[in-house]
C-alpha cells in the first residue's frame, strides 16, 4: 500500500519540477550553469526514453536497466551532421559512420544525472523506493555496448595515413587564398595521431621548439600528464610532412607574429588566422581527411581512437611492450592493456607464424 502522501507524478512532471530547483541553484553557486545544463540535458533523455506520461513511481529496476541500455545505444548526437561548424578555419564535418553508441564516460555521466533526480524523488514523496537501488547493469555491460572498435584495423588506418601524406604531397589548389590553407596541417595532425598516439591535449599543446635533431633524427618532445616528458622519435615519412608544413604550411599571418602577444605564434598547429588549434578543431580536421579515404577502407575515428590504433598495431606487431608504453607516455606497463584492441584474425596469424614451428635455418 502507498503511503497517504505519496505524489503520482508524471516523468515529465517530476523532470520538469528537479530542473527548475537543478538551475536554481545556479544562482546560490551550488551550481555551474554548465552543470546544470547537462543535468537538464539528461533528463530531457530520461523523459523521451522512459515516456512522458510514464507515471514516476510505476519505474522498477528493470525499467531502469533498459532505459541505461537504451541509452548505452543511441547515437552520440556530439557528431551529427548538423553539427556547427569549428571555428576559426579548422573545419567542421562528420565522417561516415559517425553516431555510433555513447562512450562509456557518457553513460556514467547519464546514471549519475537520473540517479540525482531519483534521489530527490524519494526525498519529495513522489516513488516509495529508489528504483536506482535495484539496477543491475553494470558499467562494464553498458561500455560493452559500443557497436564499433575504438581502434581501426591495418586496412583503415593505412587507408587514413595514406590520405594524409596524399593530401600533403598534392599540388596547392589554385582557388582560394594562400594564407587560408591547411592541407599540410591537417596532414600533420592525423600522421601525428595515427603514428604516435599523443593524447589530443599533448597534441594541441605542441610548440615548434618542442621539435628537434639529434643524430639525423627528429624527435618530438611531449609534454604529459604529471609534468612528465617523453622524447618520441618520428618516422622518416611523418618528419617529411612535418618539414614541409613548418616550411610552407604555417600561415603567413603567424610567421609575421600575428597572435605572438597571447603566445600563439609558437604552437605548431595554428589556424589560418594565427591562433593555436583548441582540442574541439582536431575531430574536424580527422572527419577532413577521412572524406578522401576509399570507402572500402574509411570508418569514423576520434582521436582517443587513433591513440589506440597506435598502440593496438604496435602490440600486435611484437613491438616491445616497454616501447609502446614509453611512445603512449604511461608509467605502468599494466595501463596498456586498455589500449590493446583485438584485431580480426590476429590469432590465426599468431599460429600460422608460431615460433617453435619454423623450419630450422640451413647450416
Amino acid at each position: 500500500m502507498r503511503p497517504a502522501d505519496l505524489e503520482r507524478v508524471t516523468v515529465a512532471e517530476a523532470a520538469d519540477r528537479y530542473v527548475e530547483l537543478v538551475r536554481a541553484k545556479t544562482v546560490t553557486g551550488a551550481l555551474s550553469p554548465a552543470t546544470a545544463e547537462v543535468y537538464a540535458r539528461d533528463v530531457a533523455t530520461l523523459v523521451e526514453l522512459a515516456g512522458a506520461g510514464t507515471v514516476l513511481d510505476d519505474l522498477t529496476g528493470e525499467d531502469v536497466d533498459a532505459l541505461l541500455l537504451a541509452f548505452a545505444r543511441r547515437p552520440d548526437g556530439r557528431r551529427s551532421p548538423a553539427s556547427s561548424a569549428s571555428r576559426d578555419g579548422a573545419g567542421s564535418g562528420s565522417g561516415p559512420g559517425s553516431g555510433g553508441g555513447q562512450s562509456p564516460s557518457s553513460q556514467a555521466r547519464f546514471r549519475r544525472s537520473i540517479s540525482a533526480l531519483f534521489k530527490h524523488a524519494a526525498l519529495a514523496g513522489w516513488v516509495q523506493l529508489n528504483p536506482m537501488a535495484a539496477a543491475t547493469v553494470t558499467a562494464k555491460q553498458r561500455g560493452g555496448l559500443r557497436p564499433q572498435r575504438r581502434a581501426l584495423t591495418r586496412e583503415q588506418a593505412q587507408g587514413l595515413i595514406g590520405a594524409a601524406t596524399e593530401q600533403a604531397q598534392a599540388p596547392p589548389p589554385r582557388q582560394g587564398r594562400r594564407d587560408q590553407r591547411t592541407e599540410l596541417r591537417d596532414a600533420v595532425i592525423v600522421l601525428l595521431l595515427s603514428t604516435l598516439g599523443p593524447r589530443v591535449s599533448e597534441l594541441v599543446r605542441a610548440n615548434v621548439e618542442d621539435f628537434f635533431t639529434n643524430d639525423g633524427v627528429r624527435y618530438w618532445r611531449i609534454f604529459g600528464k604529471g609534468g612528465r616528458t617523453r622524447d618520441v622519435p618520428l618516422p622518416p615519412g611523418v618528419d617529411a610532412v612535418l618539414q614541409a608544413y613548418l616550411e610552407q604550411g604555417r600561415t603567413p599571418a603567424s610567421a609575421s607574429g600575428a597572435g605572438s602577444a597571447s603566445g600563439d605564434g609558437k604552437a605548431l598547429l595554428l589556424s589560418w588566422r594565427g591562433r593555436r588549434l583548441a582540442r574541439g578543431d582536431v575531430q574536424a580536421v580527422i572527419d577532413r581527411v577521412q572524406r578522401r579515404v576509399d570507402p572500402e577502407q574509411r570508418r569514423s575515428v576520434t582521436p582517443h581512437g587513433l591513440r589506440h590504433t597506435t598502440a593496438t598495431h604496435l602490440l600486435a606487431d611484437a613491438v616491445d611492450m616497454d616501447a609502446v608504453r614509453r611512445v603512449l607516455g604511461h608509467s605502468d606497463l599494466s595501463t596498456l592493456g586498455r589500449y590493446r584492441d583485438e584485431l580480426p584474425g590476429e590469432l590465426e596469424v599468431a599460429m600460422r607464424a608460431h615460433p617453435l614451428l619454423r623450419a630450422k635455418p640451413p647450416r
